[in-house]
């Protein structure tokens, strides 16, 4: 795994790797809303992960997961830590399998 400095060089580096989607999680599914394509999450495996604090603040703090479906969409899934994680997306990531 590579080592950034900040969450933009990481997406920016991920996205000329091919994850190239941006996705979100609505309820029991994993959306990729421009396409309309919403997946369960045992269809992803996470590739790669990255978690960074914010440099002025601890709470501003973030884990990017690149992530890829059993068909052969990548793309990532960013999710806060701390206060303001996003408990229905952090439940979602801990159902997803790890790339071997």
């Amino acid at each position: 795994m590579a080592g950034y400095n900040s969450l933009s060089d990481a997406l920016a580096d991920l996205e000329k790797r091919g994850f190239t989607h941006n996705f979100g999680v609505n309820e029991d599914r994993i959306e990729w809303q421009e396409a309309g394509v919403a997946l369960s999450p045992e269809d992803f495996e996470i590739v790669e992960f990255y978690r960074f604090e914010g440099m002025s603040n601890p709470d501003d703090s973030s884990v990017v997961y690149a992530i890829q479906s059993q068909t052969g969409l990548k793309g990532v899934l960013v999710d806060a830590y701390g206060v303001y994680s996003d408990t229905s997306k952090t439940e979602m990531i801990s159902q997803l399998g790890i790339a071997r």
